[in-house]
């Protein structure tokens, strides 16, 4: 099992988006939380309003981007496709990761199977200037993600047609420390259009370690 350090609180929360880059996605919830961290909303060169830089040409480099924010404890608090790169990091340096949010992870597991809509292609038609590699990504975390032993808060629209519910409950199922709450009416951009639901269970999740459920689903 991989380690993560146990009853600590994190110093900072950093803030991470999606594949549209929005570094202000986050941060409806970060003005309401009460958690005195330092608050951290990373983008991704080349997406979003965030300039491109020739350095980054991979999901390898986005990864480098969110380890090196971690200089002390901090708890990771993603949206969509910035959840598999919250979970590539708590593999990488479990001991500098405090807590995990993950917001309608978009990737990491088979999405296809767990009827999940392929939304890569209207997403760059919308936005042709996104790079295309992010597109192309298959990560699959699934035989890893039992290792992680630190808290994961699990925030999933219920009329979410990219990350569906089903991916939701397969990570609640992976993860040792996984709980899963699922907003009633909210679709992917739950984090940003739900903040008032939201912003309670991540201060809740990020200073009350005890709360995590002990009675999810033991992974297959």
């Amino acid at each position: 099992m991989i380690q993560a350090p146990a009853g600590v609180e994190p110093q900072r929360l950093l803030f991470l988006p999606g594949a549209s880059g929005n570094t202000n996605f986050w941060r409806p919830v970060a003005e309401r939380l009460h958690h005195q961290a330092e608050p951290v909303h990373l983008g991704w060169p080349g997406f979003g309003d965030t300039l491109s830089d020739p350095r980054v040409n991979g999901f390898d480099d986005l990864l480098a981007l969110v380890l090196a924010q971690l200089d002390r404890p901090c708890a990771l608090i993603a949206q969509s496709m910035g959840g598999v790169l919250a979970l590539r990091a708590a593999l990488a340096q479990p001991k500098r990761i405090t807590h995990l949010v993950l917001c309608a992870t978009s990737g990491g597991l088979p999405m296809a199977g767990l009827g999940a809509e392929d939304w890569r292609e209207s997403l760059q038609d919308a936005h042709p200037q996104l790079p295309n590699w992010f597109a192309t990504d298959t990560t699959d975390l699934t035989r890893e993600l039992p290792q992680l032993t630190l808290p994961v808060l699990l925030l999933w629209g219920e009329a979410d047609p990219i990350s569906p519910v089903r991916v939701g409950e397969r990570l609640a199922a992976l993860l040792p420390r996984g709980r899963l709450e699922v907003i009633p009416g909210a679709d992917h951009d739950l984090g940003l259009l739900h903040a008032d639901r939201v912003a309670p269970l991540i201060d809740a999740h990020l200073t009350d370690a005890h709360l995590i459920d002990a009675t999810v689903l033991a992974p297959p």
